[in-house]
């Protein structure tokens, strides 16, 4: 399933690859490279989707916000010890990463930058919004109604950021939230309760607002740095709607197995998401994506006994059909605008 942190280390990641064309890699060197980036791919999504059960296997057996701050103190200190042994490893006590390193003087600006904690703010309610929709939606549903989210980004960034966005996008755009209409199926007999439903379309708006800020961030705002301020303030968050809810039960050994498993996947499924955009081309490795929502049918099938019914598939390969095209066409763009970049050209501005 795509949950917010695998879009947001998604995001991250593709933003920078799409922006940077000095990183294309020597032919002789693709098709391992890919392999490798393929493979990175498959296990960030099982772990993001086993990630997603643990959470959902945990039900309503714990208060939303305890779960959030549970797990996010948890993903934290997962995210420490990977710092910790990568400062032993020759780092100098930083973070090297692709847009420049996190200093302990960064951390000072990461928590007063605007943009920063817009981002984070946004992610914390697409997690709010996920967990309540992972209760009352199952598993298969919602990992397609979230493949939307990048649609709606693409929307988002014509809208608010400027983006030339042609006709061909906006007819992909408008054909994947016609799939998402058909695995809802709103007000129909055999759709989804509005309560239901919520939830899951408050996911993909904040999840498509806090992407739409990130890529308004300057170049040198260190993406591992963003990401850890997003986990702070998200669990900070679950600990304040804690104290104010006053909901806070005692954990069990069980449910503490499933929340410290579900830290482990995530925190796997992040790192996974890093290496397979680093070792791949882009183009390559986002199909991959997708395998996902292969996960979520499986995962819910065999531990909640959910299986998708025909319009759930059709409309879920309408959303990823549509996903894919648009992805194609801007990969497509981008190289065409790298190839007339510093030549001078009296032809029109290319066809969306």
């Amino acid at each position: 399933m795509v949950s917010p942190s695998t879009t947001a280390c998604w995001n991250d990641e593709l933003d920078h690859d799409l922006s940077d064309a000095s990183t294309q890699r020597p032919v002789g060197t693709i098709a391992p490279a890919n392999l490798h980036g393929a493979a990175y791919m498959l296990l960030a999504m099982a772990g993001f989707t086993i990630n997603d059960s643990l959470i959902k296997g945990i039900g309503d057996a714990l208060p939303v916000w305890q779960v959030i701050a549970v797990r996010g103190v948890l993903l934290l200190m997962l995210m420490a010890v990977f710092l910790a042994v990568t400062a032993r490893r020759g780092t100098r006590a930083s973070v090297a990463v692709h847009q420049g390193q996190v200093h302990a003087s960064h951390w000072k600006l990461l928590l007063t930058n605007p943009k920063v904690l817009a981002r984070a703010l946004c992610e914390l309610l697409a997690t709010i919004a996920f967990f309540m929709a992972l209760l009352r939606l199952p598993l298969a549903v919602l990992s397609a109604v979230l493949q939307a989210m990048p649609l709606l980004v693409t929307a988002g960034a014509a809208v608010f950021l400027g983006q030339e966005v042609g006709w061909r996008r906006w007819l992909a755009i408008g054909i994947g939230f016609l799939g998402v209409l058909i695995i809802l199926r709103p007000g129909a007999t055999a759709g989804f309760a509005i309560a239901a439903l919520l939830p899951a379309v408050a996911c993909v708006v904040a999840s498509a607002a806090r992407d739409l800020f990130t890529r308004s961030l300057a170049p040198g705002v260190p993406s591992m740095g963003v990401t850890v301020t997003s986990a702070i303030v998200i669990t900070s968050g679950g600990i304040v709607g804690s104290v104010v809810t006053g909901e806070w039960q005692s954990v069990s050994a069980w449910h503490w197995l499933l929340l410290i498993s579900a830290a482990v996947f995530l925190f796997a499924g992040m790192q996974g998401i890093v290496m397979a955009m680093r070792a791949g081309d882009v183009a390559a490795v986002v199909p991959y994506r997708y395998t996902g929502l292969l996960w979520a049918v499986g995962l819910g099938w065999v531990f909640f006994s959910e299986i998708p019914d025909v319009w759930t598939i059709v409309g879920a390969s309408i959303v990823v059909g549509s996903g894919l095209y648009t992805f194609a066409r801007e990969r497509r763009l981008e190289r065409l605008k790298h190839a007339h970049q510093g030549m001078e050209t009296t032809t029109r501005p290319l066809d969306d």
